[in-house]
């Protein structure tokens, strides 16, 4: 017979850390955190003051540096055709689809900056998904490039279309997300590659150096150190001229054991700080239906891209995996990021993306248990329900039905 209510319950609070990483209910914790201090203390001067800019800036640098330096490169080698082709053409499909149904449904031109806010998937919440064997490996690396790698092209889009999307709405100038990004889209990229060129070779002189040192103590400390130190200074130098593409390149080549520890800590602060940031805004108060329209719109994109651009680029993925991707949007610490940058030249932005946040992952997570159901046809060939939180192995499970195939988790697959 299959597990009572009480026992389920029992067993999901147990499964809860495996599909929940901790630092998502710490950034859930904080969020609820920065909403109360936000009632009691009054935070309206925040978005206004020049230091909030900047550390606005450098929590996103963070979070595209620790998504860039995140990818397996040889995975992002084996699929390199669909990640060019879900990064650049998914990425701007998904921004002018979803941009497209805010403009259309509520005709307001700066909402154009929200459909790009929310096309990337967030690749902390892909990394918990992609452990759970509901894809294949081929299908997982796919989904963690793709959502390593469109962070920084949303941030892309959002820097330069903001200033038209500011001039739509009524402004006049530039809005000051686009002031330091070199005032054009070609004086930005110029930029941009400076930094990376400027990092990159002080990076291998540095690594050229201590490379003819002894291997003593004292010098690995140095390397150490000096590495950290360049990285800092790099990103603080993105974050005061808005130079993010340059930040998501150099993950890919500044790169060195000494720094996995510090770049973790660096992206779960950034994540969490972000959280708490976001509370203090939605303290004002919460856009709901614009909201719930906006990550309905993001979840809805990402179906449309994986299912019908996709595999035009990725040929013999199977049809799990194509549904999977399809159901794979996932929104966090990018989407808030840009938000609070976002706050100042368009204030309510927070107001809308927070709620459309959680609807982006609520719809995620019914999809995933909906996915993750059995059929009738292998529950008729079981002779019974057999709960999603069973205990008991896959052997077990594999001795005991017929016609059914066992994941590795103990779940049953869906044909």
């Amino acid at each position: 017979m299959g597990a009572s209510p009480r026992t389920r319950v029992r067993q999901l609070a147990v499964r809860l850390p495996e599909v929940v990483p901790g630092i998502v209910l710490g950034g859930a914790g904080l969020l609820v955190l920065g909403i109360l201090a936000g009632l009691a203390v009054d935070v309206s001067a925040l978005t206004g003051s020049g230091a909030y800019v900047f550390g606005a800036a450098l929590l996103l640098a963070v979070g595209l540096y620790g998504s860039t330096y995140s990818i397996d490169l040889k995975a992002l080698r084996a699929d390199l055709r669909g990640v060019v082709a879900a990064v650049t053409l998914g990425v701007v499909l998904k921004a002018g689809l979803i941009a497209g149904t805010m403009v259309l449904v509520f005709g307001r031109p700066e909402y154009l900056v929200l459909g790009i806010a929310v096309a990337q998937i967030d690749p902390l919440s892909v990394a918990a998904l992609t452990g759970k064997g509901r894809m294949s490996p081929r299908a997982q690396s796919l989904l963690t490039a793709w959502a390593s790698f469109d962070d920084p092209m949303t941030v892309l889009l959002t820097i330069y279309l903001a200033g038209y999307a500011y001039t739509a709405a009524g402004h006049e100038g530039a809005p000051e997300i686009s002031r330091g990004a070199g005032g054009d889209y070609a004086t930005g990229l110029l930029f941009n590659a400076v930094l990376l060129a400027v990092a990159v070779l002080l990076w291998w002189a540095g690594r050229r150096a201590v490379s003819r040192l002894p291997d003593v103590p004292v010098v690995r400390r140095t390397k150490a150190g000096g590495a950290v130190l360049l990285v800092g200074a790099m990103l603080v130098l993105a974050a005061l001229n808005q130079l993010m593409l340059g930040v998501a390149l150099a993950g890919l080549v500044l790169r060195a054991g000494v720094l996995d520890k510090a770049v973790g800590r660096a992206v779960g602060g950034a994540f969490l700080a972000a959280f708490l940031t976001l509370g203090l805004l939605l303290s004002h108060g919460v856009e709901l239906w614009p909201g719930f329209v906006l990550g309905v719109a993001a979840f809805a994109a990402q179906a449309v891209v994986a299912l019908g651009v996709m595999p035009l680029f990725v040929r013999g993925l199977e049809r799990r995996d194509r549904i999977a991707l399809g159901l794979g949007q996932q929104n966090g610490i990018t989407a808030v990021l840009i938000a609070l940058t976002l706050e100042r030249d368009f204030p309510g932005t927070a107001a809308i993306v927070g709620p459309a946040v959680i609807t982006v992952n609520l719809l995620h997570g019914t999809s995933q248990a909906l996915l993750a159901r059995p059929s009738r046809r292998e529950l008729s060939s079981d002779g019974e329900r057999h709960s999603p939180y069973d205990q008991r192995t896959g052997t077990e499970a594999d001795t005991e039905t017929t016609g059914t195939q066992t994941e590795p988790d103990g779940e049953q697959s869906v044909a």
